[in-house]
């Protein structure tokens, strides 16, 4: 059954969206990420434009999110203060990136942006985290001694101490500060929750516990992709709101089901099976920006 998005332009299977949804919305709640890594690219495979990809789905990035942090805040799994603090940062960053969004999109740069950005991002985190993922599974196998997840260093000497007691941590706000803003620009940038950059950094850089990373990451997606959401409709106009309906439907149902899955999987295993998804990914999008298209000429409409 077709569905006709009058942002997009064009007509998708609803089921096809549904379906959709519900599997980012299951990698949400498995993985604490907002699934926007994986769906933004698949809706450009399916011929929706990059920039009406990223705006819409930062917006299904809000719904699972919220259904996936309704799980973990039951459990207690989520560090307000701390992400409160990446809220703040993560609320300037967004803001910025999507003014530089509209400065691409008017100097038709935004489609390679997207793009590269996928690429260059994805295969780094990718790499990084299944490399680490397989070392902590190995220690674990050969009853290694446990190293540690992060290293004091020059970040932790910097001013305005806080102490998180939840994360049972006590460092300066700047560190958690810096990296949500630089989540939030590739949030705007990307259409991502930003999850598959933040749930690393709050695990390496500033060493919070893996049983509260994965609910106080989604507890900050929230916010920040509501804010992304509402400045690209008003200013960009790319939210198409019929294809963020049909993607939310199903996400928050999905959402449910993979929290569930994901208390029981131990840590490493999640690192490895999110390290291989992100590098799946990046891959894809490597061979669409470097094999011939089809269509060697396309109409598009002039500055």
């Amino acid at each position: 059954m077709q569905i006709y998005l009058p942002i997009a332009e064009l007509s998708l299977d609803v089921f096809l969206l549904l379906g959709l949804g519900g599997v980012i919305g299951f990698l949400s709640g498995l993985f604490g990420v907002g699934g926007g890594f994986l769906m933004t690219p698949l809706l450009i495979f399916i011929g929706v434009p990059p920039p009406v990809a990223v705006a819409t789905q930062a917006n299904n990035v809000v719904a699972s999110s919220i259904s996936g942090v309704l799980a973990h805040f039951r459990r207690g799994n989520v560090d307000v203060k701390m992400g409160t603090v990446l809220l703040v940062g993560g609320l300037a960053g967004s803001t910025s990136g999507v003014s530089l969004f509209k400065l691409l999109s008017e100097i038709g740069q935004i489609d390679l942006v997207i793009n590269l950005s996928y690429v260059l991002v994805l295969g780094t985190v990718g790499v990084l985290m299944t490399w680490e993922g397989v070392a902590a599974f190995l220690r674990t196998s050969r009853k290694l001694p446990a190293r540690k997840l992060h290293q004091h260093n020059w970040a932790h000497g910097l001013p305005f101490k806080m102490r998180f007691h939840r994360s049972r941590l006590y460092m300066s706000a700047l560190l958690p500060l810096g990296i949500g803003f630089g989540v939030g620009v590739l949030s705007a940038i990307m259409g991502v929750g930003g999850g598959f950059v933040l749930v690393p950094a709050m695990i390496y850089l500033l060493g919070m516990p893996t049983s509260v990373v994965i609910g106080t990451s989604l507890f900050q997606i929230i916010f920040v992709a509501a804010n992304v959401t509402f400045l690209q409709a008003v200013q960009n106009q790319t939210v198409d709101v019929v294809l963020a309906l049909m993607l939310l439907l199903g996400g928050v149902v999905g959402a449910q089901y993979g929290s569930r899955v994901g208390s029981r999987l131990p840590g490493e295993t999640l690192r490895i099976l999110l390290g291989v998804l992100v590098i799946g990914v990046a891959l894809r999008l490597l061979y669409e920006l470097v094999s011939v298209p089809a269509d060697v000429y396309s109409i598009g409409v002039g500055a």
